[in-house]
């Protein structure tokens, strides 16, 4: 085995899709220069809204925000990549796991990036006429 292929199996990465990727600056802090949570919770939810519209083929809304995890800070300058991915389809609501994971501001290498924060999203509204396997 090469030292390659070791190293790659060790490394952390995002689950699902990348659906917003976004700069943190300093126009987002809050009065003592942080990025506040409320801030990346603004940014979850759009990018669940997102992935809950395109599966629904319609307008959706966040109907529950069922978990939250701040793993670590976000600072300005950091490039913030938020990933989704649908977990759940029932009859008139979806469920989206949400990941943001963050590149310090003078981060070139992937695994310079490390996982922020975690939520799981259920978002609730239209749904495209047809039928989707596994509903509740």
């Amino acid at each position: 085995m090469t030292l390659l292929e070791t190293d790659l199996d060790d490394v952390p990465a995002p689950q699902g899709q990348l659906t917003l990727k976004l700069l943190a600056s300093r126009q987002d802090t809050n009065l003592y220069g942080d990025i506040p949570g409320g801030w990346l919770v603004n940014q979850m939810d759009q990018a669940a809204e997102l992935a809950a519209g395109r599966e629904a083929g319609g307008r959706t809304a966040t109907v529950a925000i069922e978990a939250m995890d701040f793993l670590s800070p976000v600072r300005v300058g950091s490039m913030v990549s938020v990933y989704t991915q649908v977990q759940e389809i029932g009859h008139s609501s979806i469920k989206i796991d949400v990941e943001v994971w963050v590149r310090p501001p003078h981060g070139q290498r992937i695994e310079e990036r490390q996982k922020s924060d975690r939520g799981a999203f259920r978002d609730g509204g239209a749904r495209r006429e047809r039928a989707y396997s596994g509903g509740t």
